[in-house]
């Protein structure tokens, strides 16, 4: 079974990342596949940092790309945000086929691919069940605006981007609250885990509003 899990910034993805992996699935976790991409020695220097020449690093023979400096030349601006992602998402897929050629090697009964953007970007297609962590909005922002260097404008450009917190709830199979008692979340997180590694290779029935065992 493919989980794929996602939630807007600030939400608590890694509150039941722990909890999947510690029931046995394998993890594949998005924003680190882009991290190594980036890293010295990765696919997608070279390719970034011929784009974007500001955020070129490092010595040659060792460069990699300033992710900050990245960020700030791509921030609201939508013509650099696409060809990036041009760049970007092919090498991010065909990471995440490995991954998962990986977990059918390993006779993995539950895989999840822990991708922000996994609706915005189509991703929850190649799932066979989708869960997203969700908290109120006003827990959402204090944690998001706890982080250093963020400020109230940069988290309103960075929610701009992603789908609606509701829109989500409404397009997933499971729901994982995140905003009150931190093991409860974790005990949500392993029984959707148990039950779908239960359903090996069998898509989860879409036929109710999403649902939280």
């Amino acid at each position: 079974m493919i989980l794929g899990l996602t939630g807007s910034i600030g939400m608590g993805k890694s509150t039941a990342t722990q909890a999947f992996a510690a029931g046995g699935a394998m993890i594949w976790d998005a924003d680190a596949a882009v991290h190594r991409l980036l890293a010295a020695g990765g696919a997608a220097v070279a390719a970034v940092g011929a784009a974007f020449p500001e955020a070129r690093a490092g010595k040659p023979g060792g460069a990699c790309i300033d992710r900050l400096k990245l960020g700030k030349s791509v921030f609201r601006d939508e013509d650099k945000l696409r060809r990036l992602e041009a760049l970007l998402h092919p090498l991010v897929r065909r990471a995440e086929r490995q991954f998962l050629a990986a977990a059918a090697r390993r006779n993995c009964r539950l895989a999840v691919l822990d991708i922000p953007l996994l609706f915005e970007t189509g991703g929850a297609a190649r799932c066979d069940a989708t869960a997203i962590v969700s908290a109120p909005e006003f827990v959402q922002r204090a944690r998001v605006l706890s982080r250093a260097n963020m400020t109230e404008s940069k988290l309103d450009a960075i929610l701009t981007r992603q789908m609606p917190d509701w829109e989500k709830r409404r397009r997933a199979d499971f729901i994982i609250q995140t905003g009150q008692d931190k093991r409860r979340s974790l005990q949500t997180a392993r029984r959707i885990g148990k039950l779908l590694a239960a359903r090996r290779g069998t898509r989860w029935p879409r036929c109710w509003p999403a649902t939280a065992p």
